[in-house]
């Protein structure tokens, strides 16, 4: 009797210990893409190990809200969709913006046309036609203005989309070119009418415009496509006495974003622009690239920034690898460190180090962990499909996109670029807030958000040849989990 005594109570310390350790396990869910060929593909099995890497979750550690995450509206992606068939294109855009997709959430597109349009183009062609009455966006009705509205009809919490000029009609130019120049001073309220003119023909087609850029790329692109020039103070004059005024008499609710260029040069413009009230009342926030660098995410710069006008906004407006021809059904390149960008060949001597050969994958996954750890609250991709020359681009301008599609053939190809992006847009929602965490391995780059329902995301990168063991930590729950050689990870703690 003694002796079953002893064996009741032995078994009962088993079954509460079994119950305490249920209760303190964090229940996770964990998504993983990796050069070992995951994709998006949900772990449920891990290895044992020991030496496990220690994350500390923090949420009562609060920064940015976040705006969202996704990629660019341009005539090339939606000429290309409309090569296709009806059944490669739903399977396009579901993939970016299904319910079961990356659901993008923030997106962007070319007002007037861009280096990826099939030509140049201007929705005021007419010169001298100072109160716009020739304004038409009848170019964007074949291809652009569908591909948005196919993407609405699938995304069931719909999406921002920032739009952006990449040159006013070069009849408002002082070198009458589509290349380079400058808006001529009495051209600043026709161009201020412009944008005014361009949201409400948006709106009659049904498409809402959340933001604008005043300019992409205001310091020129040694004009090898279409580009207009300001300093900034010349922006901050056309904003303040302008654009801000027209888009306020009417009744526009949009923000307008300024710079829109290399990170490198962003400190001066913030000087500039969020100098003092009058210069900064007008402008929501920043755009930024970063081309600067493809490696170099700046974290010091996007700091500053970000102390200098902190309820100001960061949107990262365009990334992509560019100065490549994509490679097709090559998922094994886009893990490996082959890719260059345009400062490997013309990047002067000093600035050299920062355009280093780089594994694609990383280049995203790391960006955007970078830019979220320090106040961005949104990234965008550019092209979201381009064809097997990485275009078209009337000027040759070759670049990646997540997707590639061979229109001849009727076939697509989802890069790991395509995942590596949906890691982030799918499972960080708008809303989210940046939350703190601690993590015990440097060589593992995370971010953390907490989503509006309440569940919880990390985003964690290993570039390391070899599995990590993690033990992740929220209050006094934990769970042990593994993540890959080369992966990038998604764990979702829910609610």
């Amino acid at each position: 009797m003694k002796n079953l005594k002893h064996y009741l109570s032995f078994l009962f310390i088993l079954v509460l210990m079994g119950c305490n350790a249920k209760q303190n396990e964090l229940p996770v869910d964990v998504y993983e893409t990796s050069a070992s060929g995951n994709k998006l593909t949900k772990i449920t099995e891990f290895s044992a190990g020991n030496e496990a890497v220690t994350i500390q979750i923090l949420p009562d550690e609060k920064y940015q809200t976040i705006t969202g995450f996704g990629g660019s509206f341009t005539e090339s992606s939606a000429y290309l969709l409309n090569q296709l068939s009806p059944k490669n294109r739903h399977l396009i855009l579901d993939a970016y913006f299904g319910s079961d997709g990356a659901k993008y959430s923030l997106t962007r597109t070319h007002i007037n046309s861009c280096d990826f349009s099939l030509s140049n183009y201007s929705y005021a062609p007419v010169a001298g036609d100072m109160a716009l009455e020739n304004f038409s966006i009848k170019e964007d009705q074949d291809d652009i203005i569908p591909m948005i509205k196919a993407a609405m009809e699938l995304s069931e919490d719909g999406f921002k989309i920032l739009s952006s000029p990449w040159t006013a009609p070069p009849w408002m130019k002082d070198n009458k070119d589509w290349k380079g120049g400058k808006l001529l001073p009495e051209y600043y309220d026709t161009w201020a009418l412009f944008f005014s003119k361009y949201i409400d023909a948006y709106k009659s087609e049904g498409i809402d415009i959340w933001g604008l850029t005043v300019e992409n790329e205001p310091l020129g692109n040694n004009s090898n496509w279409e580009s207009m020039h300001y300093t900034p103070e010349e922006m901050v004059e056309f904003v303040s006495k302008h654009l801000g005024p027209k888009l306020k008499d009417h009744s526009h609710n949009v923000k307008i974003l300024g710079y829109d260029q290399n990170r490198d040069e962003l400190k001066e413009w913030a000087d500039i622009m969020y100098k003092d009230e009058e210069s900064a009342k007008y402008f929501d926030g920043m755009a930024i690239h970063w081309y600067a660098s493809t490696y170099d995410y700046m974290p010091d710069v996007l700091q500053y920034t970000h102390d200098k006008a902190p309820n100001k906004l960061m949107i990262q407006s365009e990334a992509c690898v560019d100065a490549e021809v994509p490679h097709w059904n090559d998922d094994a390149w886009y893990w490996k460190k082959e890719a260059t960008d345009w400062g490997w060949d013309w990047a002067p001597d000093d600035q050299k180090y920062l355009h280093p050969k780089y594994v694609p994958v990383y280049r995203y996954a790391r960006d955007i962990i970078g830019c979220l750890n320090n106040w961005v609250q949104g990234w965008v991709d550019w092209n979201m499909v381009l064809d097997t020359q990485g275009g078209p681009n009337w000027a040759s301008n070759w670049c990646l996109a997540p997707v590639i599609v061979d229109p001849a053939k009727d076939e697509v190809y989802f890069t790991p670029m395509y995942y590596t992006l949906a890691h982030f847009s799918k499972y960080i929602r708008p809303g989210a807030v940046r939350i703190g965490f601690e993590n015990s391995d440097d060589d593992l780059m995370m971010t953390a958000a907490q989503n509006p329902d309440g569940s919880i995301a990390l985003v964690i990168l290993n570039m390391k040849e070899e599995a990590k063991n993690m033990k992740i930590s929220l209050g006094n729950r934990s769970v042990d989990v593994q993540i890959n050689a080369q992966a990038l990870q998604t764990v979702i703690i829910p609610v």
